[in-house]
């Protein structure tokens, strides 16, 4: 799952509320990009179908669903990904060990599926979490949460790129971290509070990154896919 190949660990987010626009960026893409992400716009929007497209054509798809409900009703929705052909989905960690747990559990039949922890969304500081009564910083909440999740057998995290280097210390070695919250040099910042640069993220410890608008707002999307994978080549 984690490929040498820094194309194949930059995961492209379809972050569009058409089929007709995602199927256009992954046509502009072509072979360069084989992983995609699917969040709840276009999930909403479409539903299961592009999800079946993309696996057919032979992407890789992590559906980012950041599913936080009680253990059987994660258990179902992870299962559900694991029959649709899904590579990665998502589950808040702070829902808990049992639903950390019940995700695991679900996602064994399905080989290919690795259920991914989500530690804290980049967009949140330490005063955003003091706000819904979180009295750890954001460091300290990541680090419990990855943990909780090693323990109750996740396959990997979600955890900005600010945190991957201690986090790949802190996890056993086989455990995926995405980096969502990347931008080249350059790039105007956007609501991603916890960011770095690709190469930054990578050599931090990260095995993947999510890129979304960097590449899908750019005037020439696969021109900035391959900066992309030079900048991290480098």
């Amino acid at each position: 799952m984690n490929s040498t190949r820094v194309e194949d660990r930059i995961i492209v987010a379809l972050d569009f509320d058409s089929a007709a626009a995602a199927r256009c960026l992954v046509e502009r893409l072509g072979e360069h990009a084989s992983f995609y992400k699917i969040g709840l716009q276009l999930l909403t929007a479409e539903g299961p179908a592009v999800v079946r497209e993309l696996i057919t054509a032979g992407k890789q798809v992590f559906l980012d669903l950041k599913l936080h409900e009680i253990p059987n009703s994660v258990a179902g929705a992870v299962a559900a990904c694991g029959a649709l052909g899904v590579s990665f989905v998502t589950v808040h960690a702070s829902g808990g060990s049992a639903v950390l747990r019940a995700a695991v559990d679900a996602a064994r039949p399905f080989p290919q599926l690795r259920v991914l922890a989500l530690t804290v969304i980049t967009s949140l500081r330490d005063e955003d979490l003091a706000e819904i009564g979180v009295g750890a910083t954001v460091k300290q909440q990541v680090l419990r949460l990855a943990q909780l999740a090693a323990r109750a057998g996740c396959h990997g995290v979600v955890a900005s790129p600010q945190e991957a280097a201690f986090l790949r210390q802190a996890l056993p070695l086989d455990m995926l971290i995405i980096a969502p919250g990347t931008q080249m040099p350059g790039e105007k910042g956007n609501d991603q509070a916890r960011i770095a640069t690709p190469v930054e993220a990578l050599r931090a410890g990260a095995t993947h990154l999510v890129v979304g608008r960097g590449v899908t707002k750019a005037p020439d999307p696969l021109a900035a896919f391959v900066a992309i994978c030079d900048h991290c080549n480098k």
